[in-house]
């Protein structure tokens, strides 16, 4: 699915305020991983997902997804299979429409030719599909999205981004902005929208307990590059003290994150 080679992605070269997020960094994915990402503030996770998602461009390495090479790839050629949800709920949908509106733009991902009108019988299929968030969605079709919990909203983002089939599901700390109740119902159907359509996913969140129970294969991120890349049994046994205590023993210091260990 993605095969990333020797990525090095740095801000303002030759400046004072030269930063480089990525360095050196080589991955790949495998279609079908649902893959979870750790790591503190400034490790590089959401500038890896900006990488594959086309929203910035490498300073040097390639980047190949489904076996084309798309490292000087825009975004916009990219999102024709590419999902990608962000932190922010009010992101992914427009507040000013209706959730009827906002999921018929949805299906005309992709559509060329005459405009879609909505009737009926799509709205039969939206009130089918949004029964599976069991949140009384499907009652609500004429509401405005803006009136929605940050839950429902965040919800609503991902059964649209599912339903738009895309071959690469990026999550970018996806529930970090939810109550921990509207987090645990997200995740939920996260996974369940990630096992019922086998959907190659990447999922980025500063939470080790959700790293580790969520997912076939977890990678940790320091300082632009890749630490730690466990899957199967090794990835099982992991517990929080123990995914802290490798990264003391890889790079010889404390994991200093207060929010990665304060919501364990």
């Amino acid at each position: 699915m993605i095969n990333i080679t020797k990525i090095t992605k740095t801000f303002n070269p030759g400046t004072v305020n030269e930063n480089t997020a990525i360095r050196n960094l080589s991955l790949t994915v495998q279609e079908g991983d649902f893959i979870t990402i750790v790591g503190s503030n400034g490790a590089g996770k959401t500038t890896l997902l900006n990488l594959i998602s086309g929203s910035i461009l490498p300073s040097s390495g390639t980047m190949y997804i489904l076996g084309n090479d798309v490292t000087r790839t825009p975004e916009y050629k990219r999102a024709a299979y590419i999902g990608r949800i962000f932190q922010d709920p009010t992101l992914g949908t427009s507040g000013k429409l209706s959730l009827e509106h906002n999921m018929n733009i949805c299906s005309r991902k992709g559509f060329k030719g005459l405009k879609i009108s909505l009737d009926a019988k799509k709205r039969q299929l939206f009130r089918e599909e949004l029964i599976a968030l069991e949140m009384g969605l499907e009652n609500r079709l004429k509401d405005n999205v803006g009136l929605l919990s940050g839950g429902q909203r965040q919800a609503l983002t991902l059964l649209m981004t599912v339903l738009s089939r895309p071959e690469l599901l990026l999550l970018d700390e996806h529930t970090a902005a939810l109550d921990p109740r509207n987090a645990e119902i997200v995740l939920s159907l996260t996974q369940r929208f990630v096992d019922e359509g086998n959907l190659t996913s990447m999922m980025v969140t500063h939470n080790m307990k959700h790293a580790i129970e969520y997912g076939n294969r977890l990678l940790m991120m320091d300082r632009g590059d890749i630490i730690l890349d466990v899957s199967g049994d090794e990835k099982k046994n992991l517990t929080v003290e123990k995914l802290v205590k490798k990264f003391h023993e890889i790079k010889q210091t404390e994991y200093t994150s207060d929010e990665a260990l304060l919501t364990t």
